[in-house]
């Protein structure tokens, strides 16, 4: 073996040219020494996460209140009483913000109905607990109607990220006009004026709404709010 320089001949297991100190390198050496592995052998320990403890002792926390109003009632007023009121309400805010918490990929789809439906059972125990009549007119078009809207909200984001902004236009209108729509059935169920206050959030949600979809079909201004809003 000789210096790729100089042209010196080598001795054998040389690490450098004695005469102009050039490297020596070697092509089967090189080709037979294994090559460093560019990834590590073991998988990264996942990152430890305080979620658990805190769920678990936010968990705790409600079974806790959820327990003493009912111990309470029954000890004193020798009836479930109010404490039915607490423990769907212990209920319901678990079910429906801290469930999701305890999986991995937590699906909005399937959560945000949940919870609506959970709402819906909490007013009519509330109800018929009190003896009223105003939930299938009021209550339940109402969560219903708000349910509708998270969903389709969530569903428009989240599987389409192109013309966000024509989404948003749609979306607040929608939401404008529903505002008449809980009115009705406010005046429907306890008897109250149509249109004392529902054509304002109708006018300024439609009116920005309405703003947003005229960008929409301009270019120039679909671009600059798109940049401005982060779309």
């Amino acid at each position: 073996m000789y210096c790729v320089k100089c042209g010196v001949r080598l001795t054998d297991g040389a690490a450098a040219c004695p005469l102009c100190r050039t490297p020596v390198r070697d092509p089967d050496g090189a080709e037979a020494a294994p090559a460093a592995p560019t990834y590590p052998e073991r998988y990264p320990a996942p990152p430890k996460t305080r979620r658990y403890p805190i769920l678990a002792f936010l968990t705790a926390l409600l079974l806790a209140v959820s327990l003493s109003a009912m111990i309470y009632c029954l000890t004193n007023l020798h009836a479930v009483s109010w404490s039915g009121y607490v423990m769907l309400a212990c209920a319901l805010v678990y079910f429906a913000l801290l469930f999701p918490f305890w999986f991995e990929k937590r699906e909005p789809l399937i959560f945000v109905p949940i919870g609506f439906g959970l709402t819906c059972g909490y007013l009519l125990y509330i109800c018929l607990y009190t003896g009223g009549s105003w939930f299938l007119s009021f209550a339940f078009p109402v969560t219903m109607l708000a349910g509708l809207l998270t969903t389709a909200s969530v569903l428009l984001f989240r599987f389409g990220k192109r013309r966000r902004l024509l989404k948003i236009g749609v979306l607040l209108t929608v939401i404008g006009l529903s505002n008449m729509l809980i009115e009705f059935f406010l005046c429907i169920t306890f008897d109250t004026r149509m249109f004392a206050w529902s054509l304002y959030p109708v006018c300024s949600f439609s009116l920005v709404g309405l703003v947003l979809i005229l960008c929409c079909t301009i270019p120039g201004w679909r671009a600059y709010l798109e940049k401005k809003l982060f779309l």
